[in-house]
């Protein structure tokens, strides 16, 4: 039996889990996973064996936060480890600025530098911090590990990196960081091990999920990509509005009296696929929907996402491949029919029949463009990167 890591990924309301054990050969492989679900409010606690057994399912009073949901993680760990303990917790963290390109052990430093990242992700880095506050209270001395969604993206080009304000801004951090890294780095690695010839080359992947974005890779590196200074730039999502004309925001604050906080509500909350539709944030019930409106939200996040695809193929100055993954990307067939079927002057044709089985690839021998569905796993990627951060030190 080799190490075992705790991947930790806290949001508003939520502390998501997965435990893994290292294999002969080094690599993660899950053991179980669960989430702390309405904390704050009912909390309820999940958890699945790899296999699907359940494990826990009960609710319980509320009170303490974050604090307390871990504090009950690990608690309820203690008494399924059979005595072993968990060498290393890796967590995900948003934002990691300019200064951190690949992950990091956390220290007293690194919490002051991650703290001073909060104004640049208000709604996410906050619940990381927590889990990290809550981890070294209850699990003190086990070593914690800081994985960003930000570092991937690191070392992209000036051009595609900046904002045209005044540079000082830039200077100041005022840029685009770009997000779904650890996703897109996961994507990166597996298209090496499934086509390394296609993964030198020039490859779109889109992570499409009620977060939803695209990244252009030149031979595995992140050279642009739709999300920006914040995650809500780029496609439209589950409830955020993606790309928008900054006169808008003005407009709505001048003219309908919008705060910063009704506008973070509304462009966070209640745009996306679920202001377009009326109907839902989630694909499968647009799709289930006869509503025309739904339709019509399907339609746009189609249209935007030919549209991404397109641009990021100009910065690579052409494409060799294309990725779908994330829940829409690996299960929404309709989706990918849509988007393929707009992109055939770029070289994409694909197969009706392997598109609709989910094949790994679901494009036609004659494409120009190899179109995969790879499922991503984040978590085992946060899990691979702590333990290297622990086995370097």
């Amino acid at each position: 039996m080799g190490d075992l890591v705790l991947v930790i990924n806290a949001g508003s309301s939520s502390l998501k889990f997965s435990l893994f054990e290292t294999d002969a050969a080094g690599e993660p492989a899950e053991l179980a996973g669960g989430q702390i679900e309405g904390i704050g409010l009912e909390p309820r606690f999940k958890a699945a064996s790899a296999a699907g057994e359940v494990l826990v399912d009960q609710t319980y009073e509320a009170g303490g936060g974050h604090r307390a949901a871990t504090q009950r993680l690990i608690n309820w760990l203690g008494d399924h480890l059979d005595g072993r303990d968990v060498a290393v917790v890796g967590h995900r963290v948003v934002h990691g600025g300019t200064r951190y390109a690949r992950p990091v052990r956390i220290d007293g430093e690194v919490m002051e530098h991650l703290e001073a990242l909060v104004p640049l992700a208000p709604l996410h880095q906050p619940h990381n911090l927590k889990a990290i506050e809550a981890v070294a209270v209850a699990h003190a001395g086990v070593p914690q590990v800081a994985c960003f969604d930000t570092a991937f993206h690191q070392g992209q080009p000036f051009e595609a990196d900046a904002y045209a304000l005044p540079k000082s801004y830039y200077e100041e951090g005022l840029r685009r960081y770009g997000f779904h890294g650890l996703s897109y780095e996961f994507i990166a690695r597996e298209l090496e091990r499934l086509n390394p010839e296609l993964a030198g080359g020039r490859v779109v992947v889109a992570h499409l999920g009620n977060g939803a974005s695209c990244c252009a890779l030149q031979g595995g590196r992140s050279v642009d990509s739709t999300m920006g200074f914040t995650a809500l730039d780029g496609l439209p999502m589950g409830t955020r509005c993606g790309q928008i004309d900054p006169g808008v925001l003005l407009y709505l604050m001048d003219e309908k009296g919008f705060s910063t906080a009704g506008l973070s509500d509304l462009l966070y909350k209640e745009s996306g696929l679920k202001g377009l539709s009326g109907v839902s944030s989630d694909m499968r019930e647009l799709e289930a929907s006869d509503s025309e409106d739904a339709a019509k939200a399907i339609r746009y996040f189609v249209y935007r996402i030919r549209r991404e695809v397109a641009g990021l193929a100009a910065a690579l100055e052409g494409l060799d491949g294309l990725v779908f993954t994330a829940g829409i990307g690996e299960h929404g067939r309709q989706v990918r029919a849509a988007v393929g079927a707009g992109l055939g002057w770029l070289g994409v044709e694909l197969d009706a029949s392997a598109n609709a089985a989910d094949a790994a690839v679901i494009s036609t021998a004659a494409s120009a463009v190899e179109v995969r569905v790879i499922p991503t796993d984040e978590e085992k990627m946060i899990a691979r990167h702590a333990l290297g951060v622990i086995g370097a030190t």
